[in-house]
């Protein structure tokens, strides 16, 4: 080992100076930022004298040792575009669909901060003042196309720890109706039956003839096989459940915010659209057939708010969003929901 490194330092350096050298060239293998000197001539070709270079030291700095790359997939698929034209379509078509769903998640943010949007200070005062003083029997809002009237006495069931009336659901569901006419391509196109539909067309079992008039063309302008979503509220003595048909899917879903589970109503009602949708658009289908979704929702905390969860699960669901929200968020829909009644306009 001395004769080799004394032939490689051409026998003109002292043995130490050898080791200093060995272990001088070790060093820079790990990141190299060294340039060769006029000292290298003079010594053995292999081990050289280094110094480090400013420059590239600096360029060094300015370079992360943690770098994103492309993932490799994309790489590979650039390299074989090159020879094949049908990928250029395909990467085409990718890059609408990406710059597509970065739209939709946008507008998703979007919509979900106007779910939330806090009332101003005006707002919550004509709230709290519909809420107390005066005589019960005062009407605050008549809805003329549906005929409904909310009188201070109805109004009541929208404060904290009371159950909503039928009065006040329904009318909510005509103002999402007309949120849906008058942003079409806001919403989904649905259906929002009343209170009262299940409850009789479920009468004696089934009795379809008894609710056939409530939906013709004349009086909804559209049928029900051309909406996305029908929202079928199902009142259980002192609960408020939520049943859902939907049309696109084929699916039917039953929404109940203390997580029970009625298949008898999911039952009835597939019976009731196989009818229907023969019945008025002479076409036939077997909803039976349709599978029966079972999702998580959120769910109640109490004994009160199954009304409010009710019309929550309907406004989500008639946005196309999921069902971001909890009972901490009751007490906002409240109050929300009575600003939306005194003006008679669904947000």
């Amino acid at each position: 080992m001395g004769n080799f490194l004394s032939g490689l330092l051409g026998g003109r350096q002292h043995k130490d100076e050898g080791l200093g050298l060995y272990k001088s060239w070790v060093g820079g293998q790990s990141r190299d930022l060294t340039v060769a000197t006029e000292v290298e001539a003079g010594a053995a070709p292999h081990l050289l004298e280094r110094k480090v270079d400013s420059r590239k030291a600096v360029e060094a700095a300015k370079r992360p040792l943690w770098q994103k790359r492309p993932p490799f997939y994309t790489e590979a698929r650039e390299r074989a575009r090159q020879g094949d034209p049908r990928l250029e379509e395909i990467s085409i078509n990718v890059r609408i669909l990406e710059q597509s769903l970065a739209e939709i998640q946008k507008a998703d943010k979007t919509s979900k901060k106007e779910l939330f949007k806090p009332l101003t200070d005006a707002e919550e005062n004509e709230v709290y003042g519909c809420f107390t003083g005066g005589p019960s029997s005062k009407v605050l809002v008549l809805h003329e196309p549906s005929n409904i009237e909310i009188t201070k006495e109805k109004f009541q069931c929208l404060r904290p720890r009371c159950w909503l009336n039928d009065e006040v659901i329904n009318l909510y569901l005509e103002l999402l109706k007309e949120r849906e006419t008058r942003e079409p391509k806001k919403f989904l196109k649905c259906h929002f039956f009343n209170t009262f539909f299940y409850k009789k067309l479920a009468k004696n079992g089934y009795d379809y003839k008894s609710v056939k008039r409530w939906t013709t063309r004349r009086k909804l302008g559209y049928e029900l096989i051309d909406c996305d979503k029908i929202f079928v509220p199902v009142h259980k003595d002192v609960h408020w459940c939520l049943a859902i048909i939907n049309m696109k899917e084929n699916t039917f879903q039953y929404l109940d915010s203390l997580g029970g589970m009625d298949h008898n109503v999911t039952n009835i009602l597939a019976r009731y659209i196989t009818e229907e949708v023969k019945e008025k658009s002479s076409k036939a289908i077997d909803a039976r057939l349709w599978r029966e979704e079972i999702v998580d929702i959120p769910l109640q905390q109490n004994g009160w708010d199954c009304g409010m969860f009710m019309l929550k699960y309907i406004d989500f669901h008639s946005r196309g969003l999921s069902l971001d929200f909890s009972q901490v968020n009751m007490e906002y829909f409240r109050m929300r929901t009575a600003k939306e009644i005194l003006r008679l306009r669904a947000d």
